[in-house]
């Protein structure tokens, strides 16, 4: 295994453990990442103003589908990560590339489109003092846009 492949797998292991511990928070923890999704969607630490409170959702039923619809994908994640990486580690390169390359789309469209664009733009998250996880957000897309840049550009220097 070369050394761009073995950055690229200890960065899938590092970032499938990660997503795994995310997910075992999320539900060893469950009411106080509850709490967070709860307020995001209701608003309720933002500015108030009214061009942007008609999009808040305070529906207990809506707010428990979209935790659990976000620990799903977080499950999820993590399991095809850990498959990219038990394939990096067979050096079964095409199937842990496609694998990692799928794990971290997933994270970067939780993270990018959920967290930032969904819940930071939409729900107005950064006008919030108390529930703005807009840095943990960034954080994560950073990471999973690292592993595909990685991931991208050496399939292209191997090609």
């Amino acid at each position: 295994m070369g050394s761009p492949q073995a950055a690229i797998t200890a960065l899938t292991g590092i970032t499938a453990l990660y997503m795994g511990l995310v997910v075992f928070g999320n539900i060893t923890d469950y009411d106080t990442n509850h709490a967070f999704v709860q307020h995001v969607l209701a608003m309720d630490t933002t500015f108030g103003s009214p061009n942007t409170s008609w999009r808040a959702i305070t529906d207990p039923t809506v707010v428990t589908v979209a935790y659990l619809l976000i620990i799903a994908w977080e499950a999820v994640t993590a399991l095809v990560l850990l498959a990219g990486l038990v394939a990096w580690l067979r050096r079964r390169e095409e199937v842990a590339r496609r694998l990692s390359s799928t794990g971290w789309v997933m994270q970067a469209l939780l993270f990018g489109g959920g967290f930032i664009a969904i819940g930071g733009e939409w729900f107005v998250m950064w006008q919030s003092k108390d529930w703005n996880g807009l840095s943990a957000a960034f954080q994560n897309f950073v990471i999973a846009a690292l592993g595909l840049i990685l991931l991208h550009a050496s399939k292209r220097d191997r090609d």
